[in-house]
């Protein structure tokens, strides 16, 4: 395993889940003391929603909080498979955030491209980014199939379509920006990409992430349940 990893095991996704807020929340607020606000970026997925849900009761003075999305699925506004549809409703309806804290992805405008470099423009360097992790060894909303996606000079970009839609997301540019990563990962199916991206395959998009290390922090929390865990003879 990569030394940069600090492995976080939970007996299951939600124990997971909450221990990966707690996290964040402490790190948010201690950020808020020294810089007055926190600047947050959320992966969706379904890890996205059990940490949406968790950090709606954390204790953190969320007016000194900005939500940014980390990648968006092109859909209608409200549609089931919008990031933003879980996020709302798990977390931003449930706290007290004032509304321009709030910066969603524009993936209903008519000139994707447009809305992307838009975004790019109004993005604050990120205190802290959620990650998750795909069962093809995706992350954010990077294509095995489309390094471009990644790699581009562009902060944020627009993919073709992946798992069905289309998606904007932070690429690497975007994302080793931020002062710090936190990976939430969770399910069996998760276990055997997540063990080939701490062995760094470059395959996996997610293999890319975990090498990152913005601001030169020694150590990415990653916080796993116990089926996603690989074991130690997995990462021997």
């Amino acid at each position: 395993m990569a030394s940069t990893v600090d492995l976080r095991v939970s007996a299951d996704a939600e124990g997971a889940a909450a221990a990966a807020a707690a996290y964040i929340a402490e790190y948010a607020q201690n950020t808020i003391v020294k810089q007055r606000y926190a600047h947050l970026g959320f992966s969706g997925g379904s890890t996205g929603v059990l940490l949406a849900r968790a950090l709606a009761t954390a204790d953190l003075d969320w007016s000194r909080v900005h939500v940014y999305q980390v990648d968006e699925r092109v859909a209608p506004d409200g549609d089931p498979g919008r990031n933003a549809t879980a996020l709302k409703a798990e977390l931003l309806d449930a706290v007290s955030i004032p509304e321009r804290n709030v910066h969603l992805m524009d993936v209903t405008d008519t000139d994707l491209d447009a809305a992307a470099r838009a975004y790019a423009a109004g993005l604050r360097p990120l205190s802290l980014v959620h990650l998750g992790l795909g069962a093809d060894g995706h992350t954010a909303s990077w294509p095995p199939d489309q390094p471009d996606v990644r790699t581009t000079y562009e902060r944020v970009t627009v993919t073709d379509v992946f798992n069905g839609y289309r998606r904007m997301t932070l690429t690497q540019n975007g994302i080793v920006e931020a002062h710090h990563l936190v990976w939430l990962v969770c399910g069996a199916d998760k276990r055997d990409p997540l063990r080939r991206a701490l062995d760094g395959d470059p395959a996996l998009p997610a293999s890319h992430a975990l090498a990152l290390q913005p601001n030169r922090r020694a150590c990415t929390p990653v916080f796993v349940d116990a089926a996603a865990a690989p074991g130690a003879h997995d990462l021997s």
